[in-house]
């Protein structure tokens, strides 16, 4: 009795000579395959135009997800540009407030407050100065913005609102290139999906770096 060869030889057989069939077409229509649709049985004709109809609705789905996105983007990156024209218009002497302010207006923001640490002696009795250590630590552990549930996180309970926050951003502020924090700004919201853990964090990174770079005169 002769063996049949398996289906991965089979397999391979036909990738190594994709010509087959054209040498074989009375072996095509014989080919039966089952449909997804309905569980019918359907010609090697009819399934190839199903899978390539299914991967066209996935090809269509990928570009309406990347489409969204990009609209998405478009509109953060629209809110960053007036966020910064907000900060280079403003004369205020109390520049944490005002940024903070500022971001509240560009992005809609629920919920923001920050602190620095290594202030100026002239600031060391500004609202915004503090010496807390497991913000510092926080801050210096980590280079990028951390997003997630509030709950728990450093510098949760500086915001008015603190109780009702369910997610939060927290993002480091230091000079650039340093390993060394200078302060850590809060923005918070109760919706769990704002700043859910899956947030991407490069454009809060980017924000971070602009109210680093306009705090940076506090800072001794």
């Amino acid at each position: 009795m002769t063996d049949l060869p398996d289906a991965n030889a089979v397999a391979r057989f036909l990738d190594n000579h994709p010509d087959f069939f054209e040498h074989n077409p009375d072996l095509i229509a014989g080919l039966k395959l089952t449909t997804t649709l309905g569980g019918r049985t359907v010609s090697l004709h009819e399934r190839q135009v199903e899978v390539l109809r299914d991967k066209t609705r996935q090809l269509e789905l990928t570009l309406a997800t990347v489409s969204r996105n990009a609209n998405s983007n478009d509109v953060i990156l629209s809110n960053v540009h007036q966020w910064v024209l907000r900060l280079l218009s403003d004369d205020s002497d109390d520049l944490a407030t005002s940024l903070l302010e500022a971001m509240r207006q560009s992005f809609g923001v629920p919920s923001a407050t920050l602190r620095l640490w290594d202030v100026k002696p002239e600031h060391q009795q500004a609202w915004f100065a503090v010496d807390d250590e497991e913000a510092r630590a926080f801050a210096n552990r980590h280079l990028a913005p951390q997003c997630g549930a509030a709950a728990d996180r450093p510098g949760i309970l500086w915001l008015d609102d603190a109780s009702s926050m369910q997610s939060a951003a927290l993002v480091p502020l230091r000079r650039a290139g340093s390993e060394h924090s200078f302060g850590l700004l809060v923005l918070g919201s109760p919706d769990p999906q704002r700043f859910s853990d899956e947030l991407a964090t490069d454009i809060l990174g980017r924000i971070g770096e602009i109210a680093s770079a306009r705090l940076l005169r506090l800072i001794a």
